[in-house]
This record gives C-alpha cells, sequence and structure tokens, in this order.
C-alpha cells in the first residue's frame, strides 16, 4: 500500500473510539490529536504513541497537512471545527449529531461542496451486521411499498455525565432526543430510502431528570424524555421515542420496526445490552413466518473504516451531510413543536 491517510482527531472523549477505530485500517494513520484538556491529551496521546498533542484545531492544521479531521466535540463546536477543517482542504468525518441545527448542517454541507471535500457522520447504528444484513433485505424488495416506522431508545436512568455539558442546551443541543433519538432515527430514515420530511408534531418532557438536577444543585435544561411523530413528502410516517430517565424494567431499550406492502422488520437490543438481532416478517403463500437474520456474511467495517476505505477507493461514503441535514429537520421539528404546542412545518 503506498502513502497513508493522514489523519487527525478533535475531541478526545468519543474521539478516543475514532482513533482505536482508524488503526485498525491498515491504510491511515493518527498522526495528531486535539483538546483543550491537556490532561486528555497527555492521557490519550501516551495510550496510542501519538507524540503531535494539540489545544487547538488551528494550531494542528498549521502543523500538518492532513488528508482527514474527526470530530468529536460537543455538539456546540461540530459546525464551525467542521467548516475550519473542511476550508483547509481536508475530509471531514463529524460525530453525531452533525450540529446544533439543521441551518447550521446545511452550511456544513455547503461547505464540503465549495472546497470539493467530503462531509461523513458517524451514523454509527448503521455499522453493525444485523443493520447491514436487513438493508440489503430491504434493497432487494422484501418489505414492498414502506409506509410507517416506529423507532425508540429509552434508558431506564441513563443521564450522561449528569452535571455535564450533555444536560446544558447550549452546548448539547438538547436532551435525549439529540443524543440517543439522532441514532435510532438514522437507522429507520436509512431503512426507509432516506425520505423527505414535511411535517413534525413533538412533546418534551423533564419530569425526572429536572428535580434530580435540582437536588443535585448541578445543571441541567433539557429534557429527559421526547417523543415525535415525523410526516413524509413520501406519504410515509414515522414515530420517535427517546429518553434518558423513564419508568421501565430494561436498563436500555433500542427497538426500530419499518412496516411494508409485503413485509415488516424490527431491529433491536437484547436482554437491556448493547447486543443487536433482528427479524423480518413476510407473507409466503398462504402463511405468515418470521425470519430471523442472525449473521452477515461480509466484513463490516466501522465508521472510521469505512470512511477511509471510501477515500482511497474514490468511491461515495454513506452517512453523508445531506442525510444528516435531514435528521437536524426533524430534531429541529419535534423540539420547535414541543415548545411551540403546534406542528412544526419543514421547509
Amino acid at each position: 500500500m503506498g502513502e497513508k491517510i493522514k489523519i487527525g482527531v478533535v475531541g478526545l472523549g468519543i474521539g478516543r473510539n475514532h482513533i482505536a477505530n482508524y488503526k485498525k485500517h491498515a491504510g491511515a494513520e493518527v498522526v495528531a490529536i486535539c483538546d483543550t484538556d491537556e490532561a486528555k491529551l497527555s492521557r490519550v496521546g501516551d495510550e496510542h504513541g501519538i507524540k503531535n498533542r494539540y489545544k487547538s484545531l488551528g494550531e494542528m492544521l498549521a502543523a500538518h497537512k492532513l488528508d482527514v479531521v474527526s470530530i468529536a466535540t460537543p455538539n456546540k463546536f461540530h459546525a464551525p471545527l467542521t467548516i475550519e477543517a473542511l476550508k483547509a482542504g481536508c475530509h471531514v468525518l463529524c460525530e453525531k449529531p452533525m450540529a446544533m441545527s439543521a441551518a447550521e448542517g446545511r452550511r456544513m454541507v455547503e461547505t464540503a461542496k465549495k472546497t470539493g471535500r467530503r462531509l461523513m457522520i458517524n451514523f454509527s447504528y448503521r455499522f453493525m451486521p444485523v443493520s447491514l444484513a436487513l438493508k440489503e433485505q430491504v434493497d432487494a424488495g422484501v418489505l414492498g411499498e414502506v409506509y410507517f416506522a416506529r423507532s425508540i431508545w429509552h434508558r431506564r436512568w441513563g443521564l450522561p455525565k449528569f452535571g455535564g455539558w450533555f444536560g446544558i442546551k447550549k452546548l448539547s443541543g438538547g436532551g435525549p432526543l439529540i443524543d440517543l433519538g439522532v441514532h435510532r432515527l438514522d437507522l429507520a430514515l436509512w431503512l426507509m430510502g432516506y425520505p423527505k420530511p414535511a411535517a413534525v408534531l413533538g412533546s418534551a418532557y423533564d419530569k425526572l431528570a429536572a428535580p434530580a438536577a435540582k437536588a443535585a444543585k448541578v445543571e441541567f435544561d433539557c429534557e429527559d424524555f421526547a417523543v415525535g411523530l415525523v410526516k413524509f413528502k413520501e406519504g410515509m410516517t414515522l414515530e420517535l421515542e427517546a429518553s434518558w430517565a423513564a419508568h421501565r424494567p430494561e436498563a436500555e431499550f433500542m427497538e426500530t420496526w419499518i412496516f411494508g406492502s409485503k413485509g415488516g422488520l424490527v431491529h433491536r437490543n437484547v436482554g437491556g445490552r448493547y447486543e443487536f438481532e433482528a427479524e423480518i416478517f413476510a407473507k409466503e403463500g398462504n402463511s405468515r413466518l418470521a425470519k430471523r437474520i442472525v449473521s452477515f456474511d461480509q466484513k463490516v467495517p466501522s465508521a472510521m473504516e469505512h470512511f477511509v476505505d471510501c477515500i482511497l477507493a474514490g468511491k461515495p461514503h454513506m452517512a453523508t451531510g445531506e442525510e444528516g441535514v435531514k435528521v437536524m429537520q426533524i430534531l429541529d421539528g419535534i423540539y420547535k413543536s414541543a415548545a411551540t404546542g403546534k406542528a412544526a412545518i419543514v421547509s
């Protein structure tokens, strides 16, 4: 193999996973890391043997000619840092959600087009065997005409770093809807063929987290539970639910249903854990049966490995910025509807 793709990673929380996955690819090399926290820089740099460490993206870009930058910071900084990296001539893999709003997302996409660089969003729930197995079946027409979906991620009690940036709206953009719901939303939209959202009705609640935050004397101004109903221009409907706190038995409950004219499918976690299974329900003759998808006979790369593969091969990548904007349009609509009590029109 020729010269490796040179990568810089910004944000060393979830960014640690980016580094680990890039290191799996023989054609990739993480040459620099960036974080405002010096302790993280030292710890992660030592762990992965990365000597080039910076406290700002500008410093890192000035010191190295990078091919790819991974953005894994708090949500508030996704758009400005992505745009900075794109303008410096780098392809960008940005963590989900892509931005704080669809308007920010559009600016990111426009910048990628103007600079001729790639923009990919880390919608990681696509990159698992059962997800790709389902997508293969859907694309083969097993479901027929898709008309309804329901996608859920509930936690019994799972507020990330209570008192940290996740629960502060000016840094995160919102609570579980934009943190967890974004994954299940993308998965459903991807399996549905990414239809165009037209209108959204939503509600958001903080019945459990707000009292807990007050008692703990920590800052928290996000929802802990949100629900949305999305109508698409193609006529489909989708229901989305997300919670960091809910009175249910499972610690983690994830489930996505898609219904079509010929069959239905479900993608779900098993036993409240991060293990997944999938089934397709379709009519055969005069009977209806469930077919369990248990394996996918291709190696499933991570989003980071996929991005490098596509750059090296000069082929299109999954999870595009344009798809990220559609996700943000729906999230924006749910939050707007929850705040106004009226349906939100998506333009």
